[in-house]
């Protein structure tokens, strides 16, 4: 049992980190119809910024992430505005290969500027960690399960009471009425991406400073995630939250018994099982857990 729950707490932590761009996805498809295949790049460079203020600029680590996140969500509403703002208008299919090409620039970028060699990012968190209960917590775990839950409360609050928050679900709703009752789409759009990239970068921060490091690879986390994205609902914000602890809890569990129950799957079938999960899970309920049903009247 014990060793269930050690499994169980470092799926938790996972997950919540597939969380974190579960939503960003989520919040640019809901605003956008689009799907953001630059999400691994932004997540890459917010974790490179986050590295900058703490290791090069020795700031303390939670200003430190605060800085990265502000920067990261400048350089998406910028290329909102910039590049995606002249595509309105244009089919679905154009703006996502922009988005592809804007992960094919980052990526380069990246490694231009910070190299390829594996970093260690300056955070108070270390190797620090707890136990109870013959259960060993990493303090960066429970760091990262606290911001996910942190940012999930700060969604329900931000969409539920604020103008800016009701203007993004009336536009993700009914486009068309939301601007004849004056909402600026424009600003809805600039304010999705600002906040995926944000959550990009708190995702990549967090996952740089455990003991893996930070390398540029940091940013195929990103394709982990998409399955919680689609197994949760594509336009649900708390279905991409729930898909990806399910996808996190999925990936420890098969990793934690992987000797024991899967030993003749090879070494690296905890990779595959959460699009496996992702297929089983789309064959029953083709939009997601939480996603709407598309329903059409003739």
């Amino acid at each position: 049992m014990t060793t269930f729950l050690q499994n169980c707490f470092a799926g938790l932590a996972l997950g919540s980190t597939y969380a974190l761009v579960a939503l960003g996805f989520v919040v640019i498809y809901k605003s956008t119809g689009v799907i953001n295949f630059a999400q691994g790049g932004l997540l890459a460079l917010g974790a490179y910024l986050g590295f900058t203020f703490a290791n090069n600029l020795a700031i303390a680590f939670a200003v430190a992430i605060l800085l990265a996140c502000a920067s990261a969500a400048l350089v998406g509403a910028g290329f909102e505005r910039i590049v995606l703002r002249r595509m309105v208008g244009q089919p679905p299919f154009a703006v996502i290969m922009i988005t592809i090409g804007l992960l094919f620039v980052l990526e380069p970028l990246i490694t231009a500027i910070w190299g390829f060699e594996n970093k260690q990012v300056e955070n108070p968190w270390n190797i620090q960690t707890v136990e109870a209960g013959g259960i060993v917590f990493g303090v960066r775990d429970l760091w990262t399960i606290g911001l996910t839950a942190a940012v999930v409360v700060g969604f329900f609050l931000f969409f539920r009471f604020t103008s800016l928050g009701l203007a993004m679900r009336a536009t993700a709703f009914d486009p068309e009425a939301a601007l004849a009752q004056g909402i600026s789409a424009r600003r809805v759009y600039a304010v999705s991406w600002a906040i995926a990239s944000a959550l990009a970068a708190l995702a990549g921060i967090t996952m740089a400073a455990g003991p893996g490091g930070l390398s540029p690879s940091i940013g195929f986390i990103a394709l982990a995630a998409f399955p919680a994205m689609i197994l949760g609902g594509l336009d649900s914000p708390a279905g991409a939250v729930l898909g990806g602890i399910v996808i996190g809890l999925a990936e420890a569990l098969t990793r934690g018994y992987q000797d024991q129950l899967f030993s003749w799957a090879g070494d690296n079938v905890s990779i595959i099982v959460p699009y496996l999960l992702m297929i089983v899970i789309l064959l029953i309920r083709p939009y997601g857990l939480l996603g709407t049903k598309d329903v059409r009247r003739i």
